[in-house]
């Protein structure tokens, strides 16, 4: 039995909450420079290059890349083997996050009460899915969720019958209802399947897949790849401004469900998609 000190899932939390927001992930950034190829419209490459020049800007002066800090959302991967000592697992995770986002300067967004409406002042609690996986360590994934984008999220319980014409007319519906609300070019996350909350996990879990990475199955693949097409073919473009650039991604999770369900959540993500892990 391996042992790990709260103290530095701690300072690992804490880390991850500003450099997520510091630093642009690469698969995003070479997805900007790809699109910047491939736009056809001048105004719409003007929007891709101020957003290559924000991200530089942010990483150099090490300060957030978008002014919404997001809430955080952690994926926790806990080895059956680990024995979590001087602390609660759960509450060490918030620690990070309120240490991060002070230390950070980082825009404390998270509200107590969803109707009183009176700020946390810490950005805690953060979302918290745990899973038990084999092991001796502690994986940590933490994604700083802008609720522009998050706002433009969607789940339906489809009829199995729906089948796949269902989930593309869903998922595409939803990504033009946002329109230019998510901050395209976005990352679309979809899950299929399980419950109608276990889709909605799907869906953000999607959003940790690098971009230029598809599915290892062939008709999720194949799925996703027509749907990035149809999406880029809506014409909102970056900033809402028309173009190509939509979207960079589908990403779609699956997981096994009920013979009378056929669960979807689409979450959108903008152009950021901002995440960073650690392994203790």
């Amino acid at each position: 039995m391996r042992e790990i000190f709260v103290s530095e899932i701690i300072d690992t939390v804490e880390k991850l909450c500003m450099d997520a927001n510091y630093y642009l992930n690469k698969d995003i950034r070479d997805a900007l420079e790809k699109s910047l190829v491939t736009e056809e419209s001048e105004i719409c490459r003007a929007v891709l290059k101020e957003l290559v020049e924000n991200a530089n800007v942010a990483s150099n002066l090490q300060v957030p890349m978008c002014q919404d800090t997001g809430m955080a959302v952690v994926f926790a991967e806990v080895g059956q083997d680990v024995h979590i000592t001087g602390g609660n697992l759960t509450e060490a995770i918030n620690e990070g996050v309120r240490r991060g986002y002070e230390k950070g300067y980082l825009r404390k967004s998270v509200v107590e009460d969803p109707l009183i409406r009176t700020n946390t002042g810490d950005n805690t609690p953060a979302i918290i899915h745990y899973n038990i996986v084999d092991g001796d360590f502690l994986r940590i994934i933490l994604l700083p969720k802008g609720f522009g984008s998050e706002n433009m999220s969607a789940l339906k319980m489809l009829k199995p019958s729906d089948g796949i014409e269902g989930i593309k007319k869903f998922v595409i519906e939803t990504v033009s209802t946002a329109g230019p609300n998510p901050c395209p070019p976005i990352v679309v996350g979809v899950g299929v399947g399980g419950t109608m909350e276990m889709a909605a996990i799907l869906a953000k879990k999607a959003l940790l897949r690098e971009v230029d990475k598809r599915s290892d199955t062939n008709h999720i693949r194949d799925l996703e790849i027509e749907l990035l097409d149809e999406i880029n073919k809506l014409g909102i473009g970056p900033a809402g401004l028309g173009g190509r650039t939509t979207a960079f991604a589908v990403n779609i999770e699956v997981y096994p469900t009920h013979i009378a369900g056929l669960p979807v959540a689409v979450n959108i993500s903008c152009h950021a998609t901002r995440h960073r892990e650690a392994v203790i």
